[in-house]
């Protein structure tokens, strides 16, 4: 009974991830990979567990964003070429736990200061032309750190392309899910022996998500302001990349 209270507690707390991340446009895989550390999920599927769940909200979420026309193709383009064989690599590569904690852990301090600080809004955007080599070599480097931690890499993207000046914030939202969803594809099938390795869990877990995701894709394009409950996921991001890398 324990652990299947456990298993509830950790799906509500995804379900809230999944609607303050995807209001954002990102997948949402760092806050479920620090919600899972947190509630004791062994860590050999966390990251495949992440990445499900990771497609299952960047898909809703291009694809609500993309109606409303916050996507930009042209960004897209160039850093999804770079990043999806990336990320097959990545998913393929199996790191030990020494290097693997503290790889996330960073990824999840990183998360943590962008949420509690607002970092996106604080960017001004302006326009300015893309450069393929950047944008190619963006996505190769977000592509190969997604696969390995099992994060989408919205992000980097994010705060990146806005300050590049190749697109705007909203633009930013729906570009950044688009590239999440072929990012996380891409490292799960690089990691499909670990996919055998799969709980139950999993479907409570994604119904979770994808409940989540309605609801915060709705969010982000109605303009609804949500940053307290952002700054709090902060701290438990940072929390979360705290125990990565003491553990």
């Amino acid at each position: 009974m324990d652990l299947l209270i456990n298993d509830y507690v950790t799906a509500v707390f995804i379900f809230l991830g999944a609607i303050l991340y995807s209001s954002v446009g990102h997948g949402g895989a760092s806050s479920y990979i620090a919600i899972m550390s947190l509630m004791g999920t062994p860590i050999n599927i966390i990251k495949p567990i992440g990445l499900i769940l990771n497609i299952i909200v960047s898909s809703v979420g291009s694809f609500r964003f993309i109606r409303h026309k916050f996507f930009n193709f042209k960004v897209f383009l160039p850093v999804a070429i770079g990043s999806v064989p990336a990320a097959f690599l990545g998913g393929y590569l199996e790191l030990t736990a020494s290097i693997y904690r503290p790889l996330v852990g960073c990824m999840l301090f990183v998360a943590g200061f962008q949420f509690i600080f607002n970092i996106l809004d604080q960017l001004k955007p302006s326009k300015a032309e893309i450069n393929w080599v950047v944008a190619l070599m963006l996505g190769a480097v977000i592509g190969l750190l997604s696969g390995l931690t099992g994060t989408g890499g919205g992000i980097f993207l994010s705060p990146l392309i806005v300050f590049f000046g190749w697109t705007s914030i909203k633009e930013a939202s729906g570009t950044a899910s688009a590239f999440i969803f072929f990012n996380s594809l891409s490292g799960l099938m690089g990691n499909m022996a670990s996919i055998q390795e799969l709980p139950t869990t999993v479907l409570l877990f994604s119904c979770a998500a994808l409940l989540g995701v309605i609801i915060g894709t709705q969010l982000g394009i109605k303009h609804l302001n949500v940053g307290g409950l952002k700054k709090v996921l902060g701290c438990v991001l940072i929390l979360a990349g705290l125990k990565f890398i003491i553990t």
